[in-house]
């Protein structure tokens, strides 16, 4: 008897049929932007690309539409035209319109895109363009000085348009509602002394804005007499800038102590007006406990003290970094004043803060390697002249011009490639950057730059800066050039552009850029009696003292 329908299988059920085989493929072979092989990034991309992708196979033309895709990086997409080459085995993708300037594309060809003979293509393949800068002037051209005036103008306006109506100081940023700085108001204050000089305002108004100013400051919440890095701007209040720092910072009060002095120095009328505010400065001055932040008599200054954390914040302000200013007024003579040994301890290391490297041909003094971001060369240096001013470790030209010089040399050089870096884009400081805040140096380079690094370098690297001003208003004018002068920082290796302006970058580019032109901060600061005897107790030599 033979029996139908029956089959045997080792495993004694039903039989499992054999996957079907992977569909055949085809391969990307090639890409060129413009005729060029560059990978798969392209930064300087004109603003009508030919883009070539060639394959191991013909092309499927039906399926190239769909498998195609042209768009910005928020997604936007950009209408192409498409034709073929070699045999269909090479397709040019093109815009159909041109591209818009300094901005990033994506360019994909997918996985559904076929070859003539129904094959897959194997992987899709992609790139990235960032079309080049326009090169047109976004304003019209003016002479230098009358471009140095414009952006101290426009500078001004941040500290003076946007100042808390109640306290008159410099709020944090620009967003900052009702959070001032200390520090940052220091800079602001130094910001009016040029308006003033400039006639941006008059003296009168002027005065009126310090006499609110050093009122309130006298009324604030302070901790030994030094001031919170930050303040409510209505009530004087502490606002804490981190978990335990919610008393007082050294630093921050030093260089408010910086613009106060310069202030005094400058309202120095006889008038009731003047009078009253040399008194509140004097008041305010006078009050700092700068030998209490010794911690219990050690020979170094402590950053940080809270009442309710006492020193847990445990930062010792040593050398070398943006800090100078803090010791030299801690040792002027007063009945807080430090001596020598907490300088040459504390802040010089017993020398150890020395460098003495070259780096581009240049020696650094101090500091660390490559100098560090340049508000090092900066924020102490705005009302400390550093020409002729040496001690036992430094020539303190030499070290913030070689430092600024050596900050431009990495940028010119721009070892890790970064789009844009060059001998008219460059300065690396602290600033915002995508995403956050860092402190950008030769060492820590990701490619921002900021334009308060360069412009606030102009009194040691004048044509330099001059190089970099006019192309940050000029070319990039319609991307960080606004109502209160240039936005803080920018990347375009990201196509990245702040909207921020913050007071500490601010203040230094109207403040340096008129000691470039005039000194007046200089030969304000150092005029007072409390940094002559700071200088000449830590051993300094300097044309002032």
């Amino acid at each position: 008897m033979m029996m139908t329908g029956w089959s045997c299988s080792n495993g004694g059920g039903d039989q499992v049929s054999p996957p079907p085989p992977p569909p055949s493929t085809f391969s990307f072979t090639d890409l060129t932007v413009n005729g060029s092989l560059k990978g798969f990034t392209h930064y300087g991309v004109n603003t009508t690309p030919s883009l070539k992708m060639s394959f191991s196979d013909k092309v499927d033309r039906n399926t190239v539409a769909t498998a195609t895709t042209f768009s910005t990086k928020s997604g936007t997409a950009v209408p192409v035209t498409v034709t073929y080459e070699n045999g269909d085995s090479a397709i040019i993708i093109r815009p159909a319109a041109a591209l818009s300037y300094l901005t990033a594309y994506q360019v994909t060809v997918g996985g559904s895109l076929k070859s003539s003979s129904s094959k897959v293509l194997q992987a899709p393949v992609s790139l990235a363009l960032t079309t080049e800068i326009d090169a047109k002037d976004k304003f019209p051209q003016v002479s230098d000085e009358e471009l140095l005036t414009l952006v101290q103008k426009r500078t001004f306006r941040y500290f003076w348009d946007l100042a808390h109506p109640v306290s008159g100081l410099a709020l944090e940023r620009n967003t900052s509602g009702e959070t001032v700085t200390s520090g940052g108001s220091g800079f602001g204050i130094m910001a009016i002394i040029v308006g003033v000089e400039r006639g941006f305002i008059t003296r009168t108004e002027g005065q009126a804005r310090m006499q609110k100013i050093t009122n309130f400051l006298r009324n604030a919440e302070r901790f030994h007499g030094a001031f919170p890095h930050w303040l409510n701007g209505t009530t004087g209040k502490a606002i804490p800038f981190g978990e335990k720092d919610n008393g007082a910072d050294l630093v921050e009060t030093a260089y408010l102590v910086q613009g106060l002095l310069a202030a005094r120095q400058y309202f120095k009328g006889t008038d009731v007006t003047e009078t009253a505010i040399r008194d509140n400065i004097n008041a305010i001055c006078s009050a700092v406990e700068w030998n209490w932040f010794r911690k219990n008599n050690e020979n170094v200054l402590y950053w940080h003290w809270s009442p309710n954390y006492n020193w847990d914040m445990n930062m010792p302000i040593k050398g070398w970094s943006e800090c100078l200013i803090t010791y030299i007024l801690a040792a002027a003579n007063g009945p807080y004043t430090v001596p020598a040994a907490v300088y040459t301890s504390g802040w010089a290391r017993n020398g150890a803060m020395k460098n003495n490297n070259d780096y581009f041909g240049l020696k650094l003094p101090l500091g660390p390697a490559f100098g560090g971001p340049l508000f090092f060369s900066h924020y102490s240096f705005l009302g400390v002249n550093p020409n002729g001013l040496t001690d036992q470790y430094a020539d303190y030209k030499t070290q913030v011009v070689n430092h600024a010089k050596i900050n431009y040399a990495h940028c010119v050089a721009n070892p890790s490639g970064f789009y844009g870096y060059g001998p008219n884009c460059w300065g690396l400081t602290a600033s915002d950057i995508p995403n956050g805040y860092a402190a950008s140096s030769p060492t820590n380079d990701i490619g921002v730059i900021a334009p308060t690094a360069a412009l606030a370098s102009f009194p040691y690297t004048p044509d330099a800066s001059m190089s970099a001003l006019k192309f940050f208003y000029y070319k990039l004018g319609d991307r960080i050039w606004k109502d209160y002068g240039f936005t803080d920082a920018f990347s375009l290796k990201d196509v990245w552009f702040a909207d921020s302006h913050i007071a500490i970058d601010q203040g230094p580019i109207i403040i340096m850029i008129e000691n470039y032109r005039s000194g007046l901060l200089w030969n304000l600061l150092m005029s007072s009696p409390e940094i002559k005897s700071g200088l000449h107790n830590l051993g300094f030599v300097s044309p002032y003292i």
